[in-house]
């Protein structure tokens, strides 16, 4: 595991208010990668920063996923995802065109492994919103149509009279199998 892309995005200052005052503690996201297609992030907190950077590497490598690559260079298909005020555009880019996007975005691409891609960002460009975003569209599975948005929000009806879609509707819309998860 020596050979592994880390990249600290984001720290700050943060504070938690209570009876008998303020306790200052450190924030640290931390996103891993191989560059060969697995990728992970993971957020830690503590009273010095080292600690808490430490924390969230751990937490980032035990959460590294696959993320399915075209060519092993680009995204399959043009993705986007909404996360709060946040909307991101992924594309895939011929080979050549290299990183065109948001300097968050590019480092977890890099991280993964996404060599040609363009993201664009609309609405509110908050790292953690474009980072948490950026992961659900990139780790296989999330939000198929229908079936949710990954956070809590219901499955909706596509037409009026019929019901959610099923696995296979969904697998022949995107081309490939969807992961059991009752096997892993």
């Amino acid at each position: 595991m020596a050979d592994l892309h880390y990249y600290p995005l984001f720290t700050r200052r943060i504070t938690q208010q209570t009876g008998k005052g303020k306790i200052h503690r450190q924030y640290s996201l931390v996103v891993v990668g191989n560059g060969n297609g697995l990728v992970g992030y993971g957020e830690g907190k503590d009273e010095e920063l080292p600690r808490a950077t430490d924390k969230a590497y751990a937490e980032a490598v035990r959460n590294m996923d696959y993320v399915e690559r075209f060519e092993s260079r680009t995204v399959w298909t043009e993705t986007q995802t909404k996360l709060g005020a946040t909307r991101i555009i992924l594309r895939p880019r011929p080979l050549g065109f290299g990183l065109r996007c948001n300097p968050n975005i590019h480092q977890i691409l890099k991280a993964a492994g996404i060599k040609d891609c363009s993201a664009k960002v609309w609405g509110s460009r908050n790292p953690l919103n474009v980072i948490k975003a950026t992961f659900r569209m990139l780790q296989s599975g999330n939000a198929p149509l229908a079936m949710g948005d990954g956070i809590g929000g219901k499955g909706r009806r596509l037409d009026k009279g019929s019901g959610i879609r099923g696995k296979d509707s969904v697998e022949r819309e995107r081309g490939r199998k969807m992961l059991d998860l009752k096997a892993y």
